[in-house]
């Protein structure tokens, strides 16, 4: 497989970007190891340029005319190879050179049905969906592996997806402009298609984990038969009695939920859930506290939840985010390179950051990144060091993506979260 062209600008104007991004793509495009045929096309925009998506998306398609397929979304926060632009007007774009057999992508307007087989799937989402998670689960099923990736679209103006599909809309639909509101959309991926996905997150769980034993809705009442308001006041060390300290630290706490095990109700609920590091495994979900029950010594979150599911307050961690992001890009290299390498292969690889260009050699031919809004810019140390962090760990791999208001991976919706994901 061949790199993947990728390209990204910013300018208060779209078409200057568009045409900065342009001329990058094209230069690419006639480089040895590039992809000169792609089909396949990521879009991504900051909600700087929202309102114009249509007249974004039916620009670049009208200068690419070879790509058929289109796919993306808005959000407060774009990233690419090593940069990352915040609150700021900007576009990414990397083109896919695939199979056309192997992938599809659907819409509202497209569904994923049942004339193509996938294997997984990239999915944007509008946060503002009813039921969402029941509908990433139920897609999720869809899929041979189970697995999804993506994030919910973020945008303090109009929050709008990308989707164009060569094989056109459903029967009966009317024409569709490829740029939608609501609903889900993405790519589908057949088994033909390579791909490598890694969830990192970044909070850091304050005292131990508790099985829940009560719970109405989205309120826990009770943490192994004691109140949960009690557990979360004694854990934080702050009363109500002092309501400005005790809001201070509420304010900079989560918690992470875990769905209930199986049925072998002897496996203790602390042991499998945080990793050896300290921080938190993929199957921990992290969520808001929104709001306290005094009356019912209740903790609202932003999350169903049911008894039997563990839950364990947490806070952002800046040192575990970081270890925890260099952990699933080492794991990457390391599953792809093999022990022995040709000798041009590790020169390449073994070259000075400063040579280190987007080469073959690596094993990866682009990378999508979806982070957290709330993880990007100064929660790592600096502008764009969430982005430095993945190319000193993963290598320099053509790579784009956004900041989400929620992350998809597996069949679940996370939050401080980061979600990377491979083509090798």
């Amino acid at each position: 497989m061949q790199l993947f062209p990728y390209a990204h600008a910013t300018h208060p104007q779209w078409p200057m970007a568009a045409g900065l991004v342009l001329a990058q793509l094209r230069a690419q495009m006639a480089l040895h190891g590039y992809a000169s045929s792609p089909t396949l096309a990521l879009l991504y925009i900051t909600d700087h340029y929202a309102a114009q998506a249509h007249d974004i998306l039916a620009h670049l398609s009208a200068e690419l005319p070879e790509i058929t397929d289109w796919s993306g979304t808005v959000g407060v926060g774009i990233a690419s190879n090593n940069v990352e632009y915040m609150d700021e007007p900007a576009l990414a774009v990397m083109l896919c050179q695939l199979p056309t057999d192997q992938y599809r992508v659907f819409s509202g307007v497209a569904p994923l049905g049942m004339t193509f087989e996938a294997h997984t799937a990239l999915v944007h989402a509008d946060p503002r969906l009813p039921d969402l998670p029941d509908l990433l689960a139920e897609l999720a099923e869809r899929t041979d592996s189970g697995y999804v990736f993506g994030g919910l679209s973020s945008s303090r103006g109009e929050s709008v997806q990308f989707a164009v599909a060569a094989d056109g809309n459903v029967k009966g639909q009317g024409a569709a402009s490829g740029v939608f509101r609501g609903g889900l959309s993405g790519v589908a991926f057949g088994a033909g298609i390579a791909l490598m996905s890694r969830v990192t997150q970044g909070c850091l769980p304050v005292a131990g984990s508790h099985r829940v034993t009560a719970a109405d809705k989205n309120v826990v009442l009770a943490l192994d038969h004691e109140p949960a308001l009690t557990v979360l006041l004694r854990e934080l060390g702050v009363s109500l009695d002092e309501p400005r300290v005790a809001l201070k630290a509420l304010r900079s706490t989560l918690v992470g939920l875990t769905d209930k095990p199986g049925m072998d109700t002897t496996t203790p609920f602390d042991l499998p859930k945080v990793m050896p590091t300290g921080h938190f495994g993929n199957d921990v979900q992290v969520r808001h506290i929104v709001g306290l029950d005094p009356r019912r010594a209740g903790v609202a979150v932003a999350a169903a939840v049911e008894t039997n599911m563990q839950l364990a307050f947490c806070q952002r961690n800046v040192a575990a985010a970081r270890v925890d992001l260099t952990r699933i890009c080492a794991e990457i290299r390391e599953e792809l390179e093999p022990q022995e390498l040709a000798l041009a292969s590790a020169t390449a690889l073994a070259a000075s950051e400063a040579e280190a260009a987007p080469h073959p050699a690596r094993g990866i031919a682009g990378a999508i990144y979806v982070s957290c809004a709330g993880r990007g810019g100064a929660h790592f140390g600096g502008p764009s060091a969430e982005l430095q962090i993945i190319r000193r760990a993963l290598g320099d791999v053509p790579l784009v993506g956004f900041f989400a208001s929620g992350e998809i991976a597996h069949k679940h919706l996370y939050g401080y979260t980061g979600v990377l994901t491979v083509f090798t």
